[in-house]
């Protein structure tokens, strides 16, 4: 089939990868979204989908909005038979929903109708999901709501950061969508109905979101911290300045050390901990604000904590 493949971010590279590799199917164009200022000189970034794209000498489509009438010219004239879409990141409306004569069949990492949104391995970190995985299905104008095509599952790490989780899922998830495209292909596969029951939404997690509260208990603050990794990064204050968090472990006991209230601070010989609204929680790497990443027993006795500071 002719393919117009829509992707951003590193996640969505597997995917592309595989269907350039394809014996069959052809890559005729990428859409992906527009390039975005980055670093201290907000100098304009591609996409990692872009830069693979031109690497592979494939024509690349960049519209501020899908509904600009240039880039529904443009995606007519390439006659795409279907187009696979893997985490672009902007709302597909009608009049480029219904070009390709397969339609745009999307790779979800969630097992629909679980995680509809923009942050499904977010959202299945933060509420302790054990198994997760990845669907194929043909995209409407609802959000996540169109017919499935495949569904890849995966058991959920206990000490998996959303980072590690997504770099699985993509990887297992381009296989899916390779299959999907060739039972499409051949006639092989038929879209089913998502089921009514079982929906939960997973909007994008915003800095704020990150913010650790220490009251709530360790397994709460643990699943956080896991979720905000590496995007868009869990964070706390201390002495009112902010600072960076890597993952935590949560801490059976300490001998010799009483209860920690939430957010109180606790060295050891070798280990850093927390107070939380039950366990404490052992620091690993912190980034206080304007330095770099150190660990945080060295970060904390180069600042010589005393009696009653706290993580805010």
């Amino acid at each position: 089939m002719r393919l117009v493949f829509a992707g951003t971010p590193a996640a969505a590279l597997p995917s592309l990868r595989a269907l350039l590799d394809h014996p069959v199917h052809e890559v005729v164009a990428v859409v992906t979204r527009p390039d975005k200022p980055a670093g201290r000189g907000r100098t304009l970034v591609a996409s990692p989908v872009k830069q693979l794209a031109l690497e592979a000498n494939v024509g690349v489509l960049q519209p501020a909005k899908t509904t600009d009438p240039e880039f529904v010219e443009q995606l007519q004239s390439l006659h795409p038979d279907c187009c696979p879409v893997v985490a672009y990141g902007a709302l597909l409306r009608p009049q480029v929903l219904d070009i390709p004569a397969h339609g745009w069949v999307n790779l979800h990492f969630s097992v629909l109708p679980a995680w509809r949104g923009a942050a499904p391995v977010q959202h299945a970190i933060l509420a302790g999901d054990e198994v997760t995985g990845a669907s194929t299905f043909r995209i409407e104008e609802g959000l996540d709501t169109g017919p499935i095509f495949g569904v890849v599952t995966t058991d959920v790490g206990a000490r998996e950061t959303a980072g590690e989780l997504m770099g699985r899922l993509a990887v297992a998830g381009a296989d899916l969508l390779v299959a999907t495209l060739d039972g499409i292909a051949d006639g092989s596969v038929t879209p089913i109905p998502q089921p009514a029951d079982g929906v939960s939404l997973a909007p994008k997690i915003a800095v704020d979101d990150a913010r650790v509260d220490w009251s709530p208990p360790a397994l709460r603050i643990d699943r956080l911290v896991r979720a905000c990794t590496p995007d868009p990064g869990p964070w706390t204050t201390f002495r009112g300045k902010r600072v960076k968090l890597g993952p935590v472990n949560v801490v059976d006991g300490l001998d010799g050390v009483g209860e920690l209230a939430p957010g109180e601070l606790h060295i050891e010989k070798h280990l850093a901990v927390v107070g939380t609204g039950s366990r404490p929680v052992a620091l690993g790497d912190v980034q206080p604000e304007g330095k770099p990443s150190m660990h945080a027993v060295a970060w904390l006795r180069g600042l010589r904590p005393v009696a009653g500071d706290a993580f805010a």
